[in-house]
């Protein structure tokens, strides 16, 4: 069966195998779990660390530990699905699950992906309010400026993009690090932190007057916020296709030291991940907790406490801007995951634009009408809850990735050994009990409160078929060891008796921009016929005079450009060719379509200039509206 690349533009870009020694060959295996890593430490894990420190001290250390030893073992796992099979998690779920299935598993991706996105944009609206003042939604809206960042370092490459990733942890890093010098906490309490414990909220709270002003998470919930904020579905996706970036040697040897390489590379990367997340939660209970500001649940409001009760102005600075960078750089992955799963999944690429807008409009919409509804004062509890739905949906992408990586026929001698099987099913059913109680709380919390039958027949509903799906997602390669035929088609099936019918083209136009590169244009477009064949040249008049009049234009430069045509109509006469030349006027393109159209051409030649990005904005671009406006073959000549 023939297997597409994921994230094929970049597939094996950065080759690992060109003799490089020492450093410099570890330095090629480093960078996929960087980029993982910053889903690790985004506004969503601001969300729940400041109000897990704030309201419980540093009792809930141990959870970010326990989240962060999950993290690093099932990134590992994914990183080594994409080594050995050379497949991301999207591509091989399709193979090993029914169709329905798959569709189901892909919305929920979609989902996960929509609620990273929403955390993203409340995290970097909030950090320009706290730095500039602006309104929230005007915050959200700047945010969809960032898709075009995100395109231009596309361009420029995966290593360009680590980078980049690497430096905006840096900033995060250094931020907190200097915070955290000036709050000088406890190492004694911080350490007894990492002891298990969930404590009762309601014990802590005494005044009636304080608990009417405290969020209501429990300890519960927020340690699940804390998991879901920290050991993100998409980015399982994510890491078993960002590791095929690189090239290895397909040997054995080869594919073990590329393993080791990606367990050292997301050990280094999500560790640095869990200091910063362990910051965040240690700032809020030394300079909340620990002040008896245990009402404090929200990023804002813990910004404009932070320099008065640390006495330093620089702190709530440091604070905005690392949140900032936080939201900045964790966009890049939702886009890339969103590339991953709807390519793996269902096989369908779109612009990257499109899919970057359709993403950051997803988390922008909701999170619009979510302020306007119920007021900024709520935000925060809005981003805990986008890290519940990601903890939630764990379970869907963990799963499968266990059975994947436990399978001796497609992991040959690369299968996980069974104590890393048993720990990662420990992991996965912990996960999911712990879940399991969540949901179940959250629900008979909000049975005491409602009466409206309607509504309560739709949540048992939607729970017993989360937790159908989650058994099925579980048993079914325990039970079909046979594997699928892909269940979404990766490419139409081909009929080998067909035969490959040479097309013959009688008239061939060239668009010509009388530039130094025509004769260029004309001798490929020579390169392309038989003999008595017909050429048409076409070129639009730009001035001002011809846009205005068309080809009633009597001006010195169209006459200049007509007198050029009918020079370059002659020179290909003069080769035996039949050939003509026509003026156009107007709107170049439009006009370039009109003219073929009109003279019944089978194939067009056009120059492509080679500039990008700004340029293009600039001076326009032609070969995209032809192509997609033309139905014959459309022959591009580089300049």
């Amino acid at each position: 069966m023939s297997q597409e690349k994921s994230l094929g533009n970049i597939h094996e870009s950065i080759d690992t195998t060109s003799g490089q020694k020492g450093w410099r060959r570890i330095f090629s295996f480093i960078g996929p779990a960087y980029l993982v890593s910053v889903g690790y430490m985004d506004p969503g894990n601001w969300a729940t660390d400041i109000a897990g420190g704030s309201k419980y001290g540093f009792s809930l250390m141990w959870v970010l530990l326990a989240s962060n030893m999950m993290a690093i073992l099932l990134q590992s796992l994914s990183a080594r699905l994409g080594i050995v099979r050379g497949r991301d998690l999207a591509q091989a779920n399709r193979e090993a699950y029914p169709k329905t299935i798959n569709f189901i598993l892909w919305l929920l991706a979609e989902i996960a992906i929509a609620a990273t996105d929403l955390a993203e944009v409340l995290g970097m609206a909030i950090g320009i309010q706290l730095l500039f003042g602006l309104p929230l939604f005007i915050g959200v809206g700047i945010t969809v400026l960032d898709t075009f960042l995100l395109l231009y370092l596309q361009r420029l490459g995966i290593r360009k993009i680590e980078a980049f990733i690497i430096i905006l942890i840096g900033i995060i890093g250094v931020s907190f690090l200097i915070n955290i010098f000036i709050a000088n906490p406890s190492i004694h309490e911080i350490l007894k932190g990492f002891i298990p414990s969930l404590p009762n909220a309601d014990l802590l709270y005494k005044n009636e007057g304080i608990m009417g002003k405290l969020p209501k998470e429990t300890a519960l919930y927020l340690a699940i916020g804390m998991i879901g904020a920290t050991v993100m579905p998409h980015n399982l996706y994510l890491h078993s296709a960002l590791i095929q970036t690189r090239k290895i040697s397909r040997t054995t040897k080869g594919i073990r030291h590329a393993i080791k390489m990606s367990i050292i590379d997301s050990t280094v990367a999500l560790n640095l991940a869990f200091f910063i997340n362990a910051a965040i939660l240690i700032l809020a209970a030394t300079v909340f907790y620990k002040t008896g500001r245990t009402d404090v649940g929200e990023i804002r409001q813990a910004h404009s406490l932070l320099s008065p009760l640390l006495g330093n102005k620089i702190a709530s600075t440091l604070f905005a801007v690392a949140l900032i960078a936080s939201g900045q750089s964790s966009t890049i992955t939702g886009t890339l995951s969103g590339q991953i799963v709807m390519e793996g999944y269902l096989q369908i690429r779109i612009n990257p634009l499109m899919r970057r807008l359709i993403t950051r409009l997803a988390a922008i919409v909701p999170a619009i009408i979510f302020i306007v509804i119920s007021g900024e004062e709520k935000i925060d509890s809005l981003l805990i809850f986008s890290q519940v739905i990601l903890s939630i949906q764990l379970g869907f992408a963990m799963i499968p990735l266990i059975h994947f990586v436990s399978d001796n026929k497609t992991m040959r001698e690369f299968v996980i050994s069974s104590k890393t099987r048993l720990l990662s099913w420990l992991f996965a059913f912990i996960l999911i009990l712990l879940n399991l109680k969540m949901i179940f709380d959250e629900i008979h919390k909000y049975w005491s409160t409602t009466q409206y039958v309607a509504i309560n027949i739709t949540i048992i509903m939607a729970v017993l078929i989360f937790i159908s799906l989650l058994l099925y997602v579980t048993f079914f390669p325990m039970l079909t060891k046979k594997q699928l035929n892909a269940s979404i088609e990766m490419h139409p099936i081909v009929n080998e008796n067909e035969e490959i019918n040479i097309p013959v083209y009688q008239k061939i136009a060239i668009a010509l921009d009388f530039s130094d590169n025509d004769f260029t244009l004309i001798s490929n477009a020579i390169g392309q016929a038989g003999i008595k064949k017909e050429f048409i040249l076409i070129h639009v008049v730009e001035t001002a005079t011809s846009k205005l009049h068309g080809n009633e234009a009597d001006d010195y430069e169209t006459k200049k450009d007509q007198e050029r045509l009918d020079m370059l109509v002659e020179k290909i006469k003069s080769k035996g060719y039949e050939a003509k030349g026509i003026l156009g006027f107007k709107e170049t393109n439009n006009e370039i379509i009109r003219i073929i159209k009109e003279e019944k051409a089978d194939m067009l030649v056009i120059g492509a200039h080679g500039h990008k990005g700004l340029k293009d904005f600039i001076y326009g671009t032609s070969i995209n509206k032809l192509r997609h406006a033309l139905s014959i073959p459309v022959f591009i000549v580089k300049k």
